[in-house]
This record gives C-alpha cells, structure tokens and sequence, in this order.
C-alpha cells in the first residue's frame, strides 16, 4: 500500500507551551491506526495538530505528498482531512439534514449514505441538533466528517460517555468505513482492546512522545504489554 500520511519530528502544543515533542509515525493508505495512551499524553493534541488546532513548533506533516503542517485547518479539509473532535461541534441550530448538506462534498459518501448506516439519523433529519441524545450527535458528527469525502478520518474518543448498544453501532459503523470502505483513519480510545480489533497499527504516546509503534495484532496478542503501556489490563 502506498504512504497516505507521514509526520516527521513534530512538536506542537497551545501558545508557548509544547505538549508533542519529536513524534514520527506513518500509515499506509486504507490501514487504520490507533492512538493510544494515558490521559493527558498527548493524543487528542496529536489529532488536533492534524487538523491545524494548534501551536505547531517544529517538524512536518505531509498528506499524500502534500505538506499539510503550512495550511491553514480549513484548508487541510479541503485537502482530505476529516476531523470528529471530542466536543463533535455540530451545528446545534441546524437538522440532521442541515447539518449533512452544509458541509458535503463531491464523492462516495453523501447524507442518503449516512442515513444508510445510521438509521437514527433518517428517522430524525428534521430534528435540530439540540434535539439529539449524546449518542446521535455522535452518529451525526461522524456522518458530517463522511460527506466531506475525506482521504483520512480523525476520531477522537468516539465512543466515550456512551450507552453500551450506541457504542456497538458506532463500533460497527467505523469497522465498516475503515474495513469494507477502506478509509484510512486514526482513533483515539481509551478502551484499546475494543479499537485494536479494528484497526493495523497502533502507536502510543506517553509525556508527548511515542513509546511504542507496531502492529495492533501485537498488543492485542500480548495483554500484558498493554498494561505495561497503559497501565490497563485487557
């Protein structure tokens, strides 16, 4: 598979205070990577360094080539990058549909898509953003993140907070944008062994800095290497 994403030496943080220091990592085109750690490590500064939210100090991020780290985040959007932020930020006085058509771009992924995979929102486009529970804003932040056709998605903790049934339909929802679709991705999760089923690669981040990178099969297959990284059993 060819390199779709390449960051090289990067350090970046908010205002003056650095939170990533020398990070280098890669994924191929269609893998999925997860990103894991502590809280507080680094990870969900990673994700949004990716998607031009912060400070960035030194290093490079190229996408498919292309340097991402000189573009503005509205820009790295337009150039593939698909970002669903912790907080989601949908458009809470905008409907599903709203919320879908404002954002969406020409490609495979469009709102009747979306609605596909997650039958909620069909049954709820008219409804304003403040009318979803947690879980739908969720299912609606990833869809949003779809229709802008990206080259690489951004998730960030996407299942935190949520009912067990919500967090199995989201499960099933990244399994097939990532598996059956082949959209490459990054996933921050504080529950590993949930996300390195998923996922080809996995990268851990400690005090800023990567202290393990490897195959998800190797964590997955070694629980005790898991708990050393992350002071997590499985």
């Amino acid at each position: 598979m060819a390199e779709l994403l390449k960051v090289d030496n990067l350090s970046a943080g908010y205002g003056e205070a650095v939170v990533l220091q020398g990070v280098s990592f890669a994924l191929d085109e269609g893998a999925t990577l997860a990103l894991l750690g502590r809280n507080g490590t680094g990870k969900t500064t990673l994700l949004n360094t990716l998607a031009g939210a912060t400070r960035q100090h030194a290093g490079s991020i190229s996408l498919a080539g292309n340097a991402l780290h000189k573009l503005p985040s509205h820009q790295r959007a337009a150039a593939g990058i698909g970002w669903v932020p912790q907080e989601r930020n949908i458009f809470k006085s905008l409907t599903v549909h709203e919320n879908l058509t404002a954002v969406a771009r020409p490609g495979k992924w469009t709102p009747d898509g979306v609605y596909a995979m997650f039958p909620r929102l069909a049954e709820r486009k008219t409804n304003l953003g403040t009318q979803l529970s947690g879980g739908e804003q969720q299912m609606l932040a990833v869809g949003r993140a779809l229709v802008l056709n990206p080259r690489l998605l951004l998730l960030d903790e996407p299942l935190e907070g949520l009912a067990p049934i919500i967090v199995d339909e989201l499960l099933k929802a990244i399994r097939r944008i990532t598996r059956d679709e082949g959209l490459s991705a990054i996933i921050v999760e504080q529950h590993p062994q949930a996300i390195l089923a998923i996922s080809d690669r996995a990268v851990v981040l400690d005090r800023g800095t990567v202290v393990h990178s490897g195959t998800a099969r190797e964590l997955r297959d070694d629980p005790a290497l898991v708990d050393r990284l992350l002071g997590v059993a499985r």
